[in-house]
């Protein structure tokens, strides 16, 4: 019978307005193709099926829309207060008809139901990946339209999945990395073995996050059907095959990243050479043996990037070499960096017009803290601002273009180091992102080869300093990467799998180990002094080098940490991308 009522519309948790699309490519390995063919779906014990109810639709009368809460996406789930997805559905993509209980429907797709540019068999299916912090994503318990409305208006399907984190661990479970890239895996996976009773295109999947989830989307896009994650995906009873027996994928079609805090393994030693030589407080105070091991950190970091082999747009090899003054302040990597900072800047001045107001940052995202404004009434006065403390823009009224003259009077002026020294693995395991690798129950730990490569050469000297602790020494983490996970895996597998470079770079053995996301799009603040600015750029560069053709990449000028865009608004940009890149 045709669709003629409302149904009760519950209130709900909102879920962070964030979006993106695109196809998957990259060359799949025989082996790993074989090893996913031969592992079963689920077992004989599971709780639960793979099979999605077809009988079991909500229905909002009001907006048009179809959805479902709470459907376990594997089988043998190891946290059921996450494992589950919630899908919301455009109603012209589904035909249903009302159920003897006066709630539910039972529905089938409509390849032929159309909004907008989109049919029931095109539309892209994007998935939300809002982790900050590499934290855990609540799913949906009840069904919101605000959180969902501008996706479907414009024919998108909104698939929102539970994923475990950095928090969310018991005193029984453990759900550090890589649980939450896993958990979004089976969720893609289970979407894929469900694709004929569902609507939209399981060809055209795309992620989007910001910050820890912009970072886990990008190494959920680099690493598609990576055998990394296998062992993991196979305890939850993830779909690994579809009823055939025909092996299933877990990789995705686009991803849209706002300031991922990703490329970890490197992040210590970029920080201190990106920002942290430029400091001299704190961490970073003369006579602290923490700031001997900053300066270790940022000479450390040339060698590592040059052996990364990245090269620019023009195939030109990408490289730091020394300096007269400052660390590796040369080179042509050096000269791409400042080309990308300038680049920023003249966007800022010609997307915009002075008088302008700058209001900086209160605190992170969401948090409620409001910044101070400041408005500069002409160009000239904005340059003189930003020169303030030494001369590093020269601006060109006649044709409203700056040139940055160098790194330190950028960082100084408007990218401060607001992390201590070991920025990303603490030497103390203080940081965030140690718990996100946390080995056992909440136990914080190392997790960085390379800082432990530095801290081991350089140990002697180290003691000598009064603040030096020996608990920071390499024994350390030397203990911590010999542990083992509930999978039976070390740190160094874990670190690797939460790697984009290492699927990317043919530095690493997982170059072209797994399927890569054809199309992205990245967008950072240039000012957040959350990470460095080779963060992005190194991963931009890599998708390049790696030959993905379709990068849509930008620094943003007056922005730090948030969903930076140039102009205009984050998601409604989004959705205009998707449109631009999928195919109709």
């Amino acid at each position: 019978m045709d669709i003629n009522r409302r149904t009760v519309i519950r209130s709900a948790t909102g879920v962070a307005a964030l979006a993106a699309f695109g196809t998957a490519e990259g060359a799949a390995s025989t082996a790993f193709a074989a090893t996913s063919a031969s592992s079963g779906s689920s077992s004989a014990s599971s709780a639960y099926s793979l099979e999605f109810d077809a009988t079991a639709w909500s229905y909002d009368a009001t907006n048009d829309v179809y959805y479902q809460v709470g459907k376990m996406y594997v089988t043998n789930p190891a946290a059921t207060d996450y494992e589950n997805l919630s899908i919301y559905v455009p109603g012209a993509y589904l035909t249903a008809t009302a159920n003897s209980d006066g709630a539910t429907y039972t529905a089938k797709a409509n390849p032929k139901g159309t909004v907008g540019q989109y049919s029931g068999r095109t539309a892209p299916i994007v998935i939300p990946v809002n982790t900050p912090g590499y934290a855990q994503q609540a799913p949906a318990t009840s069904y919101s339209y605000t959180s969902v409305s501008q996706y479907l208006e414009a024919g998108l399907v909104y698939v929102w999945p539970g994923l475990r984190g950095r928090n969310s661990s018991t005193s029984t479970r453990s759900d550090a990395a890589p649980w939450g890239v896993t958990d979004l895996k089976a969720a893609v996976r289970f979407l894929q073995y469900n694709r004929s009773v569902l609507p939209g295109s399981t060809d055209d999947i795309v992620l989007f996050g910001m910050s820890g989830g912009g970072a886990q989307d990008t190494v959920a896009g680099t690493s598609g059907d990576s055998p990394l994650y296998f062992p993991y995906l196979r305890t939850i009873g993830a779909a690994m095959e579809d009823a055939q027996g025909r092996p299933l994928s877990d990789a995705v079609a686009g991803v849209m990243a706002w300031c991922p805090i990703t490329n970890l393994q490197e992040a210590n030693l970029s920080y201190e050479w990106n920002m942290g030589q430029f400091a001299s407080t704190s961490t970073r105070a003369s006579g602290t043996w923490t700031s001997a091991y900053s300066a270790d950190l940022a000479k450390a970091w040339p060698k590592y990037l040059n052996r990364l082999g990245l090269r620019d747009e023009h195939g030109r090899r990408l490289e730091l070499t020394e300096s007269s003054s400052g660390t590796y302040l040369a080179g042509s990597y050096h000269d791409h960096l400042i080309e990308v900072i300038t680049t920023s800047l003249n966007n800022f001045l010609s997307d915009n017009t002075f008088p302008y107001t700058i209001t900086t940052q209160g605190g992170p995202p969401g948090s409620g803290q409001t910044g101070t404004s400041t408005t500069y009434e002409t160009v000239a006065d904005y340059i003189a601002y930003l020169n303030t403390n030494s001369t590093w823009v020269t601006y060109d009224a006649t044709t409203n273009t700056a040139t940055v003259s160098g790194l330190e009077g950028f960082v100084n002026s408007q990218k401060n180091a607001n992390k201590p020294v070991g920025a990303f693995d603490g030497y103390s395991r203080g940081q965030g992102e140690n718990s996100v690798f946390a080995m056992g129950l909440n136990v914080p730990s190392h997790f960085v080869p390379l800082s432990r490569d530095v801290i081991k050469a350089n140990e002697t000297k180290y003691a000598t300093y009064s603040d030096w602790n020996s608990d920071y020494g390499v024994s350390a983490y030397d203990s911590d990467f010999a542990k083992k996970d509930s999978v039976g895996k070390d740190m160094v597998w874990r670190g690797n799998a939460y790697n984009p470079l290492y699927f990317l770079s043919p530095a690493f053995a997982g170059y072209r180990q797994s399927q890569v996301a054809r199309h992205w799009r990245i967008r950072t603040g240039i000012m957040q002094g959350d990470t460095a600015n080779t963060t992005e750029i190194n991963l931009q560069l890599a998708l390049l080098n790696y030959g993905i053709r379709d990068v849509d990449f930008a620094t943003v000028w007056a922005m730090a940490h948030t969903m930076a865009e140039r102009t205009g608004d984050a998601t409604t940009n989004f959705i205009s991308w998707v449109e631009s890149v999928v195919k109709k």
